[in-house]
């Protein structure tokens, strides 16, 4: 799943377009798990407007909690959204498959399990180790 093979030439153009449509997918999956979020957020807030009489602080802790929970799934989707439109952008580049660390191929089992990667496992364990 690389627009490029370890020797830096191009993938065949109907590989790079199964790649782009297979990014696309989990982008749009992505969108539509977003708009069905929202929606349930907005039905939550809704429900809480005209629910509030008789709240004790138990009551209004635990819709605090759950509407802290749904904003935090919310930007948790868009974030991973963000990836996968960041690895199409890289794929029109000709860069997607090619880590933006070190700049080595990123191997394609890595690609195939979490397509919208963009360093190789070695920069990736170097990212975290100095985040830690």
């Amino acid at each position: 799943m690389v627009a490029h093979d370890t020797v830096g030439t191009t993938r065949p153009q109907t590989e790079i377009d199964q790649i782009k449509l297979s990014l696309q997918s989990h982008y749009d999956e992505l969108t539509a798990e977003y708009d069905q979020a929202v929606l349930q957020s907005q039905v939550l807030r809704l429900v809480e407007v005209g629910d509030t009489a008789g709240d004790d602080q138990a009551d209004s802790g635990t819709k605090t909690a759950e509407r802290d929970t749904a904003q935090s799934l919310l930007r948790t989707i868009l974030d991973r959204r963000a990836q996968y439109e960041h690895a199409l952008a890289r794929l029109d580049e000709g860069t997607y498959g090619w880590c933006e660390g070190c700049a080595a191929a990123i191997p394609v089992e890595r690609l195939e399990i979490f397509p919208s990667a963009t360093t190789c496992v070695t920069c990736k364990q170097t990212r975290e180790r100095r985040a830690a």
